[in-house]
């Protein structure tokens, strides 16, 4: 076998390797399932609020809200189901907004959740805010 052909052969091999890769690495948000919930497409809102959502309340909120974050078992109480259709319902997006502000304690609720208020912008928390409506789950997924 001549080098060029070599050459080619593995260049080949290269960008199917790449390809298939890329292809199987992460299923569309549409589609994932996290804890009993399916993670819709999210608008660009969205997408802004899960990520302020990832970098300060997954770790003890989860990744679907559940409240089964990598910190919520050192935590007492246990952080709240966000992804709950009963919670979903009985807050108003400005009530998700003032305890992200405000934090639990300046909600009366558990002080162990920090206002955010300081930290994040008013257009953060409202994006924060339209994430968290996208974790509602259906009634009768746990």
């Amino acid at each position: 076998m001549t080098q060029p052909r070599r050459s080619r052969k593995l260049s080949s091999l290269f960008l199917v390797a790449v390809v298939l890769s890329a292809a199987c690495a992460r299923k569309p948000a549409a589609l994932r399932h996290t804890a009993g919930a399916v993670m819709p497409a999210l608008t660009y809102e969205g997408r802004q609020g899960q990520a302020v959502y990832q970098h300060y309340c997954q770790t003890c909120h989860g990744e679907a809200g559940a409240g089964d974050g990598f910190n919520a078992y050192n935590l007492d109480p246990h952080p709240r189901d966000l992804s709950d259709p009963a919670f979903q319902k009985a807050k108003s997006d400005a009530d998700l907004a003032d305890a992200i502000r405000r934090g639990g304690s300046g909600v009366g609720l558990s002080a162990l959740m920090p206002p955010w208020g300081h930290t994040l912008s008013e257009r953060q928390i409202a994006d924060v805010v339209v994430f968290l409506r996208s974790l509602r789950r259906t009634a009768g997924t746990n």
